[in-house]
């Protein structure tokens, strides 16, 4: 290749490439933060909620083995690998913006469905329930589904757990809270855990929205170079 021009894409396409490979690694590791923390209080949530980051991840593994055919085209100068390189990135950016409306759709659901699901866990109150929510009730400072009244109301055995308790009020010697009133207002969390679980998924979501809108960027800018540089291959090849 005599022209400097498409000699100086690929060099920047190959750069780009190494960027898009890291950044799909980012998008992975993202993906496995977000799944790890939305796991913890996987009792109370669907697998539409899991979905997303699982999602994700298998995202940034493909993203990352579509940068190295991409750099791999680049180096080789061919058309071919090239475009199907551009394909691939076009796919994937489609996959993505699905991905990203029926989240959108799926969230305005989002608050009934957590607090469905905690209401029906809270009514049966049996051992895996219970432990998930001590897990969530400590974990996330909270107690009932809307206020610890819940627990009173419509548990099964109408009475508040320990994991109510704030711990600098917890005796010790019993593990719970004592010489509190009937709902604690002085010593029990009095916020509900279906707010609190609702604002998580949110952040966890903010998370993988703007990881996802960065990247699709970078594959609009990835799919004019490759576009750009296999066309200028060809020219050049046709001279």
């Amino acid at each position: 290749m005599r022209s400097c021009g498409p000699s100086l894409i690929k060099y920047v396409l190959f750069a780009f490439n190494v960027l898009f490979a890291l950044s799909g690694l980012g998008i992975l590791i993202a993906g496995a933060i977000v799944l790890a923390d939305v796991n913890e209080f996987n009792h109370f949530v669907e697998g539409r909620v899991i979905a997303p980051p699982i999602v994700l991840i298998v995202t940034g593994l493909i993203i990352f083995l579509i940068a190295s055919l991409g750099c791999f085209g680049a180096i080789k100068e061919s058309p071919t690998l090239l475009l199907t390189f551009a394909v691939l990135l076009a796919v994937i950016f489609i996959v993505e913006l699905a991905v990203g409306i029926a989240a959108s759709v799926f969230k305005k659901d989002l608050e009934m469905m957590v607090k469905n699901s905690l209401q029906e866990s809270i009514k049966r109150s049996n051992s895996e329930d219970t432990m998930a929510w001590d897990n969530i009730q400590r974990k996330l400072m909270c107690c009932g589904v809307d206020t610890p009244a819940d627990w009173r109301a419509i548990s099964a055995n109408k009475t508040l757990p320990a994991s109510c308790c704030q711990p600098q009020f917890i005796d010790t010697t019993v593990g719970h809270c004592l010489d509190s009133p009937a709902l604690g207002k002085d010593k029990f969390y009095q916020d509900g855990c279906v707010g609190k679980l609702k604002d998580r998924i949110d952040k966890n979501a903010s998370i993988l929205i703007g990881v996802g809108i960065g990247i699709a960027f970078i594959q609009i800018l990835g799919i004019f170079l490759a576009c750009y540089l296999a066309s200028s291959i060809r020219r050049e090849q046709a001279k």
